[in-house]
């Protein structure tokens, strides 16, 4: 069983079975007798990797053996193997060839964060979004068969993604196709630990041999000769599994369940896939582990684990003191949502299986009769919020912006149309930083703006944050709010619950020639530009419905209007100033900053935000750029 570890080691530990196992072909090569070894060693380079450039790290460690296991039995790259998330796919960068490149994990130019194609081909299918991997191993499953092909595919979904529809959508259509495949449920919540142990790992070895296999398909040909006999069989067979086994529902669903097992026990996951591997149909198999298995302080607290930060050398000078920096913008929404909910009764708070990240923990355990975790299922989330609004409760739903995408057909057809009182807190807009393009809020006011009666709002502070959060929640419609990751720039946070006037935008600087339309945190880099140009400077606030008279205002008195957004330039905010000025038949010179039409890499925040010319620097020198050529 795996050796349990208590501090991330700081310099790099002597591993001479990885060494010698950096590839699939180099683990294949290793005795059955070393791979419990090999564990033990790729778990302390992944404390010591994810030490150096933090990251996800309590979901590798809890797939540490299984990893193994499946790279062992399987001939990858050939055969398919797909990780759900990504989230736990640090070991199986490892094993693949990218061991001496971990250091760069997450960094400009570096490994990303999460599997992708483009980065080696044993990344079968990139991920990010949680709960596609049933349906792509499905796909590429019926693929091979019409190539003729005997290559195989493995998906490992874990029990929190396996709460999406979109996982249960697949696994209702393999059985229809009867695809050749075989789902993993890697199931860290030990909600039935009861039936892991000795019985239960004997149990799925009879059950997934081939023995077994062909004694079931046997019976059933003689059987079902006799006129109701195969079926009393198949259910006495059901119900004796039943008893020992929770596979019920993908027994009925059409699914071979093999399980639970336990998913440290290398000797028994070896066994197992091995039985599993050729056999024919769609094949489940369940298995038990411990997030942040191997490393005692990850184990004792799994959530505070399941990512960390960069471990400063220890003869490391004393970083210089941060400057200041106001609370985080989602610890302003968690505060006004509590606050807003002890004055009014009607408010509830919904998350789709982000409670901690949208911080609602407070919330949570002051009002739980009114807090709802919906699990990893944001169209749920959109249409559950839909039905309450319906009756009269003003739902808040705190979601990340790429995560609402996942939701976009029930919030233009369940809550748009139906122009129902639901607000969408919208966490992590613009550029996240190190997760990359999969987990960017790139698109949301491209997506919100094109939806009749969107109330959409872009506040340039954690004070503006506030006031529009209690704005939206008074709004008789649908209406947004959003905000990036990360703290803001230490406004004054006035704590009374007053709405602002809909549609008004606020001149923060009066000067002349160039207008820069600010929708956003960008306001604080565009007034330090604006300093130096002599440059108006307006907080735009609302980006639906727009302030056209002060747009108009603007227009006729500057040269020159910037529209400044974090968000992608293609359907954004300043794309609503220039369809207004073209319909007012107001001829204009435009510069519209914004995210470009790229996927911007992973990177630090402050790297990415250079890359698409939206800090201070970036910003000034577009303005000046574009002012040389009006000159000419």
């Amino acid at each position: 069983m795996p050796t349990t570890f208590h501090e991330i080691p700081r310099k790099r530990p002597t591993t001479p079975l990885l060494d010698r196992a950096n590839t699939p072909d180099g683990l294949r090569r290793l005795g059955e007798a070393e791979l419990e070894t090999l564990a033990d060693e790729l778990r302390l380079e992944l404390l010591y990797t994810v030490g150096q450039t933090g990251g996800h790290f309590g979901a590798g460690l809890g797939v540490i053996e299984l990893t193994i296991a499946l790279h062992y039995v399987f001939d990858t790259p050939d055969d398919r193997l797909l990780w759900d998330v990504g989230h736990q796919a640090y070991p199986h960068k490892i094993l693949t060839g990218r061991r001496e490149r971990m250091a760069s994990l997450r960094q400009k130019d570096g490994i990303a964060a999460f599997p992708r194609r483009s980065e080696s081909e044993y990344d079968t299918f990139g991920v990010g979004h949680s709960s596609t991997s049933i349906s792509a191993a499905l796909g590429m499953a019926i693929a091979a068969r019409l190539q003729d092909s005997d290559r195989k595919a493995i998906a490992v979904i874990g029990d929190g993604a396996l709460t999406a529809g979109m996982a249960f959508e697949a696994l209702n259509h393999a059985p229809e196709v009867n695809a050749n495949m075989l789902v993993i449920l890697n199931d860290n919540d030990m909600s039935i630990s009861r039936n892991v142990g000795g019985l239960s790992n004997y149990l799925a070895k009879i059950l997934s041999s081939r023995t077994y296999a062909s004694m079931r398909e046997g019976s059933k040909k003689v059987l079902s000769r006799l006129p109701g006999a195969w079926e009393i069989a198949r259910r006495t067979e059901e119900y004796a599994k039943g008893m020992l086994v929770p596979g019920t529902l993908f027994e009925e669903l059409g699914w071979n369940y093999i399980g639970p097992i336990d998913g440290h026990d290398l000797p028994t996951l070896i066994a197992t896939l091995r039985n599993m591997r050729d056999l024919k149909g769609p094949q489940f198999l369940h298995i038990v582990t411990k997030k942040g298995k191997g490393f005692a302080p990850a184990e004792v607290d799994p959530i505070g684990y399941h990512a960390i930060t960069k471990l400063e050398p220890l003869d490391a000078p004393a970083a210089a003191p941060k400057a200041t920096s106001g609370p985080k913008y989602s610890a302003v929404f968690g505060e006004w949502l509590c606050d807003m909910a002890a004055a009014d009764a009607r408010l509830v708070g919904i998350t789709p299986a982000m409670k901690e990240g949208s911080d609602l923990v407070a919330f949570s355990e002051r009002f739980p009769e009114r807090y709802f975790d919906v699990a990893i299922a944001e169209q749920h989330a959109v249409t559950f919020a839909a039905g309450m609004a319906c009756e009269g409760a003003k739902p808040v739903v705190a979601i990340y912006s790429t995560f609402l995408q996942r939701g976009y057909d029930q919030l233009v057809h369940d809550v748009a149309v139906q122009n129902l009182d639901v607000l969408f807190a919208i966490d992590r807009a613009g550029l996240v930083g190190e997760d990359g393009p999969t987990h960017a809020g790139s698109y949301d006011l491209s997506y919100l703006r094109c939806i009749p009666g969107m109330l959409i709002m872009t506040p340039s502070d954690e004070n503006e944050l506030r006031k529009m959060l209690t704005t939206g929640h008074l709004y008789n419609g649908p209406a947004a709010v959003r905000y990036p990751r990360g703290s803001g720039p230490n406004a004054v946070i006035e704590k009374d619950l007053e709405a602002i006037e809909i549609g008004k935008g606020i001149v923060r600087r009066q000067g002349s020639k160039v207008a820069m339309l600010v929708f956003g945190v960008q306001l604080s880099e565009a007034l330090k530009v604006a300093e130096k140009l002599d440059a108006t400077v307006v907080d735009m606030r609302f980006v639906k419905p727009l302030d056209e008279a002060l747009v108009h205002e603007i227009a006729a008195s500057h040269e020159l209007l910037v529209t400044i957004e974090e968000n992608a330039i293609m359907g954004g905010a300043g794309g609503a100033v220039s369809e207004f000025l073209a319909r007012e038949n107001i001829l204009k010179s435009m510069l519209h900053l914004g995210l470009p039409d790229i996927y911007v890499e992973h990177a630090k925040p402050a790297q990415m935000l250079a890359e698409c010319g939206l800090d201070e620097a970036g910003i000034e020198a577009s303005v000046r750029q574009r002012l040389a050529l009006l000159a000419q």
